[in-house]
């Protein structure tokens, strides 16, 4: 029986370990966000085998709640972990929440504002007769491009993705105020289609969870598939690794960027028609207020790192039930709103905290 040379020996062995490394590392990454989740859930299990309140923490009503939550911040958070993966972050994710359910509900209202109908009163007799289908594309157009904006300004000025979306945070707010006149707008139930305010209402028996959910569901299967099957996923995961050496390697980094963040741009379009939905069918330029942190925090919370080439759809969704399940405990244990905030905020620190730490060890 023939021997391997000891160099032979030490490089088999080295990939043996190399493989069991992987593999413990992609059981972190699939287990980690499941663990988070749990914890939760038995903090607050505990709380109600302390305290005896009237109900359990887990009943059907709340967990309706939370699933309707969780459509809002997990759909967000898919377009969040594109970004965080390619080392980018988007801090006018709330803003623009706020501005695609204002716009959602001022065409579905089919009441222009005065100086469409003074000035443009050619775009008034189009837009009387566009069908709830257009107007959807619409929202999710004005998501699409704004998100694109977003990558556009960071790349082509050359400025960091912190700046320019702190600046368009306050934008697409003020946008979003311009558009609804500084007031909320509500769309009557005759002029809103069933099939596009219902998305987040309690679902038939054999449905589980709301519409919502399995749109989130959908879409992320698809992101995951661009991510993990496509050129453009690698070239995501590339620029987040190092975006110097996938620059010399023949990536088109500046095209890939705005790509990003119009995907990311996109998604938080979809939450904004889920906000709509769950205000009844009201569009609030004061929504999603410090929504950005929760979809950060749950993209982190999931696995995602934001040094970039790391993030997972998968852990970004449990990572938004995992904040949401938080805030409905956080209710149900009666602890006011600004305790909420500082344990939410703590939350994220933390989360952060332990995702440097991971990264200087690596």
């Amino acid at each position: 029986m023939s021997r391997l040379p000891g160099g032979a020996h030490t490089e088999r062995a080295r990939q043996r370990a190399n493989g069991r490394g992987s593999a413990l590392a992609l059981l972190r990454t699939l287990l980690g966000p499941f663990v988070g989740l749990m914890v939760v859930v038995l903090i607050f299990h505990a709380y109600h085998l302390a305290f005896k309140p009237e109900t359990g923490f887990l009943t059907a009503i709340r967990l309706e709640l939370i699933t309707k939550q969780t459509a809002i911040v997990g759909m967000g958070a898919l377009g969040m972990t594109v970004i965080i993966i390619s080392g980018g972050i988007d801090l006018s994710a709330g803003s623009l929440l706020a501005l695609t359910a204002v716009v959602l509900a001022v065409l579905l209202r089919k009441d222009p504002p005065a100086w469409v109908q003074h000035d443009l009163s050619w775009l008034v007799a189009i837009w009387k007769t566009l069908p709830p289908v257009v107007m959807v594309a619409i929202v999710l157009a004005v998501g699409l491009i704004a998100g694109a904006v977003n990558g556009a300004l960071i790349t082509w000025l050359r400025l960091v993705p912190f700046i320019v979306t702190l600046g368009t945070m306050l934008v697409f707010r003020g946008m979003a105020e311009w558009v609804a006149d500084q007031k909320k707008v509500v769309v009557p139930d005759a002029l809103a289609p069933a099939w596009l305010s219902t998305l987040l209402d309690p679902p038939p028996p054999w449905q589980l969870v709301c519409t919502g959910v399995w749109l989130v569901l959908a879409l992320g299967l698809v992101l995951s598939l661009i991510l993990r099957l496509t050129v453009f996923g690698r070239y995501v995961f590339a620029i987040g690794s190092n975006e110097s050496t996938a620059r010399l390697c023949g990536v088109p980094v500046t095209a890939v960027k705005i790509a990003v963040y119009a995907l990311g741009g996109l998604f938080m379009a979809f939450s904004g028609i889920f906000d709509f939905n769950d205000l009844n069918k009201q569009g609030s330029p004061t929504s999603g207020v410090g929504l950005e942190l929760e979809i950060i925090a749950a993209v982190v919370i999931g696995g995602g790192s934001l040094n970039g080439g790391r993030g997972s759809v998968l852990g970004s969704i449990i990572g938004a039930l995992t904040m949401t399940t938080l805030r409905s405990g956080c209710d149900y244990a009666g602890i006011s709103n600004p305790t909420q905030k500082i344990v939410i905020g703590g939350i994220i620190i933390a989360a952060v905290a332990i995702d440097q730490s991971l990264h200087r060890r690596s």
